[in-house]
C-alpha cells in the first residue's frame, strides 16, 4: 500500500511510524506482519506509488518488479530507498492502526546531498505532485 506519510520517532534505535486505513485492501496482511519493507520513494518512483495506491489488485504480480530479501520480504527494485522493519507496536486509532517499527536493515539506492530538496514526491488534493524550487514558499 502507498501510506500518505511516514515519520520518524527516533533515530537510536531507529524507529518510524505510518498507519493502515482499515478500508485498506493490504490492511488484513499488514495488520497482521511481524516484518515488513517500508520503502521511501521520491518523484522518480510514482509507478510504484500508483501501483501502491491502486486497491485490491496483487502488487507483486509483476515479478520483475520486484526481488526478495533472505528473509522473504519482497522490495521494489530501483526505488529511491527502503527499510526492513520489526513491527514493535500496534495502536487502533479511529478508522486506521498506526504502526510503530522497528529498522533492522535498509537501502539507500538514490541518496541526496545534505541541504538539498531532492526530487520529493507529495499527494495532495488527489493528484501527485513533484515538489522542487517552483513549490517553494519562502
Amino acid at each position: 500500500m502507498t501510506a500518505t506519510s511516514v515519520s520518524s520517532v527516533s533515530a537510536d534505535p531507529p524507529l518510524l511510524i505510518f498507519s493502515i486505513s482499515a478500508q485498506s485492501s493490504a490492511a488484513a496482511v499488514l495488520t497482521r506482519a511481524e516484518t515488513m519493507v517500508v520503502h521511501l520513494l521520491d518523484a522518480h518512483d510514482l509507478d510504484i506509488a500508483k501501483l501502491g495506491a491502486t486497491s485490491g489488485i496483487d502488487r507483486f504480480a509483476e515479478t520483475h518488479r520486484y526481488s526478495r530479501l533472505v528473509t522473504g520480504e519482497p522490495v521494489y527494485r530501483h526505488v529511491r530507498a527502503w527499510a526492513r522493519c520489526a513491527v514493535i507496536e500496534r495502536m487502533d486509532a479511529g478508522s486506521s492502526t498506526v504502526i510503530a517499527a522497528h529498522a533492522l536493515q535498509s537501502h539507500v539506492e538514490r541518496d541526496i546531498a545534505a541541504g538539498t530538496s531532492g526530487d520529493p514526491l507529495v499527494y495532495h488534493n488527489r493528484s501527485w505532485h513533484r515538489l522542487g524550487d517552483h513549490s517553494r514558499i519562502q
